[in-house]
């Protein structure tokens, strides 16, 4: 294979681990995580195979929302220690192998942040502009609320104000007029704030709502084009940090979500969550029938070579539902959700994959197999490596920002203080950490986490998966989907069955060389291909291969 400088496009083939360090390791046991405990845990994630870092909020905050209420942009919310702290955490990654992205949430501040204050005080202050009033919510048509089982309208009128303010989220949640171009700059101060302290980029939060215009006036003719604005977000992100990445979090059609690449261009967003795909596997798991992923991955835009997309089974918030149609939600909720306590908000569950999956450690491992072998770049939340549930007591969203397991000991070894300091509930039944836990799976060769570490090695060394060009192959299961992936000479072919009955699989593979075998990467075996491309693969219940195109009496390891 063609050997190419390709490090300033390190994210390609990244594996990338979202966390929250308020759960993740508390190392001063006052019941909340913080940097010291992560830094801890590095080599932990360094040994899983992690090559990149998302931590999620760590800002100043009145903690109303998870720490997505933020009043200091700049800081470290003091529960969780200090920039130093920060710092160090950063440089030790570094040292092993990993870079780190943070959370850019400036679609809103916190009600108690000081522009905020200051915006409130008078219709003079100059922070009056950072945020968008109206002295009446506008006549036409408005947007439903983000989270319609708590906000009734987009606009709360303020009474020291006197006036309504936006928020597309909750109350406590002005939005930030971007429209400002003090705004704006102060959004790249806080950009090139944190690439100086060591930063590789950055997750994005609700991109579509940060460039809304709702309730602005175009007076001055002054209003950014949103993508123009994304662009120069880009540019000056590349000018500081020449491989730091912008990944949006945009959960609109395929279509629509093409456009926030930046196009041909690709110059406008990095990386993108793959809503779409991740939702359509959903469907296809509760059928049985690969039809819905499959349709959904042909549709999918191929994004310019500086662009990537990032695939997930589940992240940080509800496991959202809301492309699907009314029938196939309800067919989702029926298979994997069925009691009120799991759904959220009419649209999405507050669950784990492996209840959902009841404990199935084939099926279970099918769906990271499959997650690995989808193109594009794998996120994990923490917690997935060893299989973790979700602790329904908890509210809302917060059921899945459950401590991390790390033992059998008292809270799962994440903290020694008393459950009620601790920064959420520790999850209880047979999901809880008596039962998974870091610990016990590092000894057990048949773990989950063992798979998961050997699914990251093989991803890593099967560079076709970030680079390359996937075709679906046809075949007459419709509860399989195969996978021919190609990049230069390197081809690879993954198959996985989404149903619990044992299936012979023939494959005619296309545009390989005449003399080809297909050796196994995830156990020993190879699979023979006559002259003609033709091969047959046994799967397994819920089985999964992937298999290496070699010449026969090949050298290379995978």
């Amino acid at each position: 294979m063609r050997i190419t400088d390709t490090s300033d496009l390190w994210w390609k083939t990244a594996v990338i681990y979202c966390l929250d360090v308020e759960t993740f390791m508390d190392w001063n046991d006052d019941g909340v995580g913080d940097f010291t405990g992560l830094s801890q845990r590095l080599d932990y994630l360094e040994a899983l195979g992690v090559t990149c870092l998302w931590l999620m909020p760590f800002y100043p905050t009145p903690d109303r929302d998870d720490g997505y209420d933020i009043t200091d942009f700049y800081g470290v919310d003091h529960r969780l220690g200090h920039l130093g702290d920060l710092v160090e955490s950063v440089r030790t990654a570094r040292d092993r192998g990993m870079r780190v992205i943070v959370d850019l949430v400036v679609n809103h501040t916190s009600d108690r942040h000081p522009w905020f204050r200051h915006a409130r005080s008078s219709r003079s202050s100059p922070y009056r502009d950072f945020y968008v009033w109206a002295d009446e919510p506008p006549a036409d048509a408005q947007p439903e609320p983000t989270f319609p089982d708590r906000e009734t309208s987009v606009w709360t009128f303020d009474e020291r104000a006197g006036q309504y303010y936006l928020h597309r989220f909750y109350k406590y949640q002005p939005d930030l007029n971007v429209t400002n171009p003090r705004v704006r700059d102060e959004i790249v101060k806080m950009i090139g704030f944190w690439l100086q302290l060591g930063l590789s980029g950055f997750r994005v939060d609700a991109v579509p709502f940060l460039l809304e215009t709702i309730g602005t006036t175009d007076v001055e003719n002054t209003l950014p084009d949103p993508h123009d604005y994304l662009r120069e977000l880009r540019e000056f992100l590349g000018r500081r940090v020449g491989d730091a990445i912008l990944l949006g979090e945009v959960n609109l059609p395929h279509k629509e979500q093409a456009l926030f690449f930046g196009g041909e261009n690709g110059d406008e967003l990095t990386m993108q969550f793959d809503f779409i795909s991740m939702q359509k596997m959903y469907l296809a798991l509760a059928r049985m029938d690969a039809a819905p992923l499959i349709e959904a991955l042909q549709q999918r835009p191929t994004p310019a070579r500086r662009n990537q997309w990032a695939t997930f089974v589940r992240n940080h918030d509800e496991l959202t539902l809301d492309k699907l149609s009314e029938d196939e939600r309800q067919e989702v909720f029926a298979a994997f959700g069925p009691e009120p306590e799991m759904q959220v908000y009419g649209r999405g569950l507050v669950r784990r994959l492996p209840p959902m999956m009841a404990g199935d450690p084939r099926r279970i491992r099918m769906v990271y197999s499959l997650l690995f072998a989808l193109p594009g770049t794998p996120v994990l939340f923490y917690g997935e490596e060893i299989g973790m549930g979700e602790n329904l007591a908890a509210e809302g969203r917060l059921a899945v920002r459950t401590p991390m397991q790390w033992s059998r000991s008292k809270n799962g070894g994440f903290s020694t203080a008393a459950p009620s300091r601790l920064a959420g509930p520790v999850v209880t039944g047979s999901f809880g950490p008596e039962f998974v836990n870091v610990v016990d799976q590092l000894n057990d060769p048949d773990s989950l986490l063992t798979f998961i570490q050997r699914l990251t090695r093989c991803y890593r060394s099967c560079p076709e998966l970030g680079w390359g060009e996937m075709k679906i192959i046809e075949q007459p299961h419709p509860a399989v989907i195969a996978q021919q992936t190609s990049w230069d000479d390197g081809h690879l072919v993954t198959v996985h069955n989404l149903s619990g009955e044992a299936l012979v699989l023939p494959l005619q593979l296309e545009d390989l060389p005449a003399e080809i075998v297909l050796v196994d990467l995830l156990q020993d075996g190879t699979v023979d291909v006559d002259p003609r491309g033709s091969c047959v693969i046994n799967l397994d219940p819920y089985g999964y291969r992937w298999l290496r195109v070699s010449e026969p009496g090949t050298r290379r390891l995978t």
